[in-house]
Order: C-alpha cells, then sequence, then structure tokens
C-alpha cells in the first residue's frame, strides 16, 4: 500500500509512492477512485495530476531518446566525412612530400653535375 507515514500530504509523498498510486487506482471506477482518495487522505485530482505527470514524463524520455539518436546519427556522419577528409590530406601530404624528396634529389644531382663540370 503506498502511503507515506508521518502524516504525509500527497504533494510531499515520494515520485514511487504517487506512481504507485497512479497504479492502482487506473483501473478504479469514480466512486472507488473516490472512496480510495477519502481513505488515503488524497483528491481525484491529485492523482490525476500525478497521471498526467507519469504521461508526460514518458513521453518527454521517449522524445529525449529519439533525440539522441538523431545527434548519434549526425555525429557518425560527422565522423565519417571528418575521417574522409583526413584521408585526402594525408594522400596530398604523402605527395607533396615526394615531390619535395625528388626535387632535392634532382638539385644534388644538378649540383654533382656542376661540381664535375667545374673540374
Amino acid at each position: 500500500m503506498p502511503v507515506p507515514g508521518n502524516r504525509k500530504t500527497g504533494d510531499d509523498w515520494s515520485a514511487d509512492a504517487k506512481l504507485a498510486v497512479v497504479i492502482e487506482t487506473a483501473a478504479m471506477s469514480e466512486t472507488e477512485l473516490s472512496a480510495y482518495c477519502r481513505e488515503k487522505g488524497l483528491y481525484p485530482e491529485q492523482i490525476q495530476s500525478w497521471k498526467e505527470a507519469c504521461l508526460h514524463g514518458a513521453g518527454q524520455q521517449q522524445s529525449q531518446h529519439k533525440e539522441t539518436q538523431r545527434q548519434q546519427k549526425q555525429s557518425k556522419k560527422k565522423i565519417h566525412k571528418l575521417e574522409s577528409e583526413l584521408r585526402r590530406k594525408d594522400k596530398a601530404l604523402a605527395e607533396t612530400t615526394s615531390l619535395l624528396v625528388l626535387s632535392k634529389k634532382l638539385e644534388a644531382l644538378y649540383a654533382s653535375d656542376r661540381d664535375d663540370e667545374d673540374s
């Protein structure tokens, strides 16, 4: 029975106790609900507002899950794009390095040919 002690009003109850009341009263008729509320010291409006809060929380959780999935998908796309760009730049850097090495070798070759001609 979800009834906190110490003469707490319904608004002072824990979220667990409120949820238990919502679940317990979900299938009750208005008459049964009124009797239940009198017994527990609650108002039907309190239980209705708790029910709405539970539903709102569940809906919020679902929308947060969808938002998280959307962000993960965007992150994966961005990572893929950045990895592609990194591979392209690595290739360009390797090509530039190769050209620089060839250029230095060519300069060294021409320098040795000039030295041979001067002697």
